[in-house]
């Protein structure tokens, strides 16, 4: 439940959410911030394509195959305790990441930092209604978003900044050391001042369901990611087939674990609602698409360009403005005003921005490239991506009863990631197929025909979405029943994205 009204506020209150926003940035900032370590990787680990996919795209696998289940042990065992021990993890994780003697050692920390992520990240929202509520709780939320915002657009820059300067000598080490400092501190503040509270020993985890999406998320991102490696081979296909079945037996093993008392990771009925399950869809899609270019637009520059990290990781600027802009204008203006349609007006103003930006590529001369080359065409999708950021939750989220906020904003949250993770498989494998033949710019060109499709596959479904969204209070159950009271996955929360 949340913080009792009529209770003196907790006298240190406000210094839990400052450990809880260094914790969020923390996972935005490593989502990001390896992006434009390849070249300095392949240098100095010797990493191929397909490494560099890993170590880029397991960190999101883990990560959001743990979600859902991290916030149902900080429903069982105390959202503080979660909170410390998933922190604890992080950083220890980050060092080991910063040691990692060749690639396959960082790409294994990598997945570990992930799965250190899954169960810090969900108790954040859990935790700061334990401790605020009513207005403050308002002004919690309206604090978070630009917080986190900022802390994606930063990654890619502050990243090529820790490399290109190669402060004492460490590299892209670096990039994993700075998490080191900033996560003790976050760790002594929280273990001095977040509140002690027991969780609910008489909930049961179900490891049965967290299992099977697991192996079923694994059996899916592994033959993406090495397919164009290998030549595509039969067991590719067969791990793909089987990560279908996977998951609809994770389905099937929900719906008979509710049937016989039992709490589920997911609420089933979740899973039969139309609108919700044709979002899960949409936000693979979306976010799948959004993150593979992203990664495809820091190769270009860095491997086909020649850029220096420190210039690719401001080479995401126009992108990150287009975005923030993008966002801005849906969140203030569009959202209330025409509801779903800033949904639809959003993928096709990036399919515009594609557009601009493939007849920019043609016309780029080998001699003389800058990022002014291709901006315009990277901020006017940037604009796109950033409409339909700013809403696409709240309308997912409409489609769902109020006792249901919490299980789904933990589902859609872990589905994010997953896309993320499948994007990046999905567009290194379709760049990296023409870069190694050094025509970089048609790479680029069959990863914005992809981001096409995609983004066309994501306009249809957005007409099966309701008209209007959840306002952000709902969405954040700051009124009402608690989100830990009301769903498996109640902890989770909705983990704001900017690139």
């Amino acid at each position: 439940m949340g913080v009792d009204p009529s209770a003196e506020p907790y006298r240190w209150r406000w210094l839990i959410l400052v450990v809880m926003i260094v914790a969020e940035v923390m996972d935005l900032l490593d989502a990001s911030i390896v992006n434009v370590a390849g070249p300095a990787l392949e240098e100095s680990l010797g990493a191929s394509s397909v490494g560099l996919q890993w170590v880029i795209g397991g960190y999101a696998l883990t990560l959001g195959a743990g979600l859902v289940l991290g916030g149902r042990l900080g429903d069982r065992y105390g959202r503080r305790r979660m909170f410390l021990t998933g922190l604890a993890a992080f950083v220890s994780s980050s060092l080991l990441c910063a040691l990692s003697p060749d690639i396959e050692s960082l790409i294994a920390f990598r997945l570990l930092q992930g799965a250190a992520g899954a169960m810090l990240l969900p108790q954040g929202l859990g935790l700061l209604r334990e401790n605020f509520s009513g207005p403050e709780l308002t002004k919690v939320f309206a604090i978070f978003g630009p917080v986190l915002g900022l802390g994606g657009i930063i990654g890619p820059v502050l990243g090529g900044f820790l490399i290109e300067g190669d402060f004492f000598g460490l590299g892209w080490r670096s990039v994993f050391l700075v998490n080191v400092p900033i996560g003790l501190a976050a760790l002594v503040i929280a273990a001095k001042f977040v509140p002690k509270k027991e969780g609910d020993r008489t909930i049961r985890v179900d490891m049965v369901g967290a299992g099977l999406v697991v192996a079923s998320c694994a059996l899916l991102v592994l033959p993406l990611n090495q397919g164009q490696e290998d030549g595509w081979p039969l067991w590719t296909w067969l791990c793909m087939a089987a990560s279908v079945v996977g998951f609809g037996l994770f389905a099937l093993q929900q719906r008979r674990t509710a049937a016989v008392g039992r709490e589920p990771l997911v609420t089933p009925r979740l899973l039969r609602k139309p609108a919700f399950t044709v979002g899960l869809g949409g936000i693979a899609l979306f976010f799948g698409g959004l993150i593979g270019t992203q990664l495809v637009l820091t190769l270009f520059l860095q491997i086909g360009q020649h850029f220096s990290a420190g210039d690719a990781g401001l080479g995401n600027l126009p992108l990150a403005v287009g975005t923030a802009i993008g966002g801005a204008v849906s969140g203030a203006l569009l959202a209330d005003r025409i509801g779903r349609k800033v949904l639809q007006a959003g993928p096709v103003i990036q399919l515009a921005g594609a557009a601009l930006l493939w007849v920019e590529l043609d016309r780029l001369s080998a001699d003389s490239f800058s990022i002014w080359d291709i901006a315009p065409g990277v901020a006017v999708a940037g604009i796109g991506a950033g409409m339909v950021i700013a809403a696409l939750f709240s309308f997912i989220l409409a489609a769902v009863d109020d006792d249901e906020i919490g299980s789904a904003s933990g589902v859609l949250s872990a589905v994010q990631a997953i896309g993320g993770s499948i994007g990046v498989a999905i567009f290194g494998s379709v760049f990296f197929a023409r870069a190694k033949t050094g025509d970089f710019t048609t790479g680029f060109h069959h990863a914005l025909i992809v981001q096409a499709c995609l983004l066309t596959a994501f306009l249809a479904i957005t007409f099966l979405l309701p008209k209007k969204g959840r306002p952000e209070e709902e969405q954040h159950a700051v009124a009402g029943p608690s989100a830990s009271d009301s769903g498996p996955a109640g902890s989770g929360s909705k983990r704001d994205v900017s690139v």
